[in-house]
């Protein structure tokens, strides 16, 4: 096991994996930018280690200046967390070159499963069902051609990157210039790639991920579902497992898809991989998430599993200690992202508590929450029997958080008493209804 780990994060994720690190007896050593220098992750960290400017450029997205906080703090791992440079080829591969484990899959599963279009391919031809599109697209007349034989609505997509960006919505073909051209230049933008392919809409449907742990030695599991059909320009806004629209024939197969998904790329560590659901139960391959998820903590309470400690075990060698006939789900869990509205100092702070109450999050009263990073104040997770006790336990934690910074609780609250979602109905196009209203 490691006996130093290095933090390549803020916020509530470093903090998460502090703790975690902690209670496996690891030393942690904690990196921040000069804007982050009174963050609480610096504080938690046995050490701590200023690499850049107050921009993300300058420091958390710095790969020389990270790896060199590595080597001379004498840290043998870097955990990423999620975003900055979690998915990163190139960063891990640096890592790889200066005697560093990167906390993740190789460099090469990276970079095979972060082009988008690859990966579907790649899913294809091993039997995983895909969504019906194209491959790379070079020209507006290739995409056009691609869009009359493909049918509208479409989505033209970027091969590289996430979080939404590069992708445009093209309902009919006046449309599909405009959209390509905006397409590439965001995915070069963001992504230093404007490589782009198309791929079918489906409307109605739910955004459906399992969770898989792969180990060294061939050993991949499933950990169930998780609902993320709640999101807004597909950032997710609300997380729930079970789905209320998966039963268990159709978890089982999602299950087995996503294992073979693992096992194709030859993955090892946690991996998410992500499904399109239809109303039909028909399920399709949208991606493979190579790093630790924002919504983690909904499938650690409801299999009672410590999914960061995993991942760090399995990139020291650990082989995973439980089969696929040992892991059981137990309840519901539900999470919800509080965001900021808006940057500033908090006055006055009170979180929320109780069994099975869990908040997530880097906040402290006097901390000035900056306007250059993302907008995540903290993850709220409760845990229940039944779907109707968690949404009744979420709605009073919801109710007990006051942040005097504007955030969007008054909107958690209004989703968790909409009809759509009180019988599960929802679909991905929820919030855009929502929003309307």
């Amino acid at each position: 096991m490691f006996s130093k780990i290095l933090i390549a994060n803020r916020g509530e994720i470093a903090v998460r994996v502090i703790r975690a690190c902690k209670e496996m007896g690891i030393a942690t050593v904690a990196i921040y930018s000069q804007e982050d220098v009174s963050s609480i992750h610096t504080a938690f960290a046995d050490e701590s280690i200023c690499v850049g400017g107050r921009q993300a450029s300058d420091s958390y997205l710095n790969q020389r200046n990270i790896i060199s906080a590595a080597l001379v703090t004498g840290a043998e791992a870097i955990h990423p967390g999620y975003g900055f440079l979690s998915e990163n080829p190139q960063f891990a591969d640096l890592c790889q070159r200066y005697g560093v484990t990167f906390i993740g899959p190789t460099s090469e599963v990276i970079s095979m499963l972060g082009d988008k279009d690859a990966a579907r391919t790649l899913m294809a031809a091993a039997g995983v069902p895909c969504v019906p599109g194209s491959s790379l697209v070079e020209s507006v007349e290739e995409a056009r051609a691609e869009a009359g034989r493909i049918g509208f609505p479409l989505l033209i997509k970027a091969r590289a990157g996430g979080g939404g960006k590069g992708i445009r919505l093209v309902e009919r073909d006046e449309e599909v210039e405009q959209a390509y051209m905006t397409a590439k230049a965001e995915a070069k933008a963001n992504f230093e790639d404007d490589g782009v392919y198309l791929e079918k809409y489906l409307t109605h449907v739910k955004h459906i991920e399992i969770q898989i742990m792969a180990d060294e030695f061939g050993n991949v599991i499933s950990l169930g579902e998780r609902d993320c059909s709640i999101q807004r320009n597909r950032q997710k806004i609300l997380e729930e497992t079970p789905s209320l629209a998966v039963d268990e024939d159709l978890r089982t197969r999602m299950g087995d898809a996503a294992i073979l998904a693992a096992r194709t790329a030859g993955y090892t560590g946690i991996g998410t991989v992500e499904f399109l659901v239809d109303g039909d139960r028909n399920f399709y391959f949208m991606e493979m998430n190579t790093r630790l998820q924002v919504e983690h903590p909904i499938t650690e309470m409801v299999t009672d599993i410590d999914v960061v400690k995993w991942q760090i075990r399995i990139a020291a060698g650990v082989p995973l200690a439980m089969k696929q006939e040992d892991i059981a789900f137990n309840g519901c869990s539900i999470e919800c992202r509080i965001n900021a509205l808006a940057s500033g100092p908090i006055k006055f702070l009170h979180l929320p508590g109780g069994h099975r109450v869990r908040f997530d999050t880097a906040l402290y009263q006097g901390y000035v929450f900056p306007p250059y990073y993302d907008a995540l104040m903290g993850k709220l997770i409760v845990h229940a029997h039944t779907r109707e006790e968690a949404v009744r336990k979420m709605k009073a934690a919801l109710c007990e958080i006051v942040i005097d910074v504007p955030n969007n609780i008054e909107e958690q609250i209004a989703i968790l008493e909409d009809p759509a979602f009180l019988d599960g109905t929802y679909d991905t196009r929820f919030v855009d209804r929502f929003d309307r209203e």
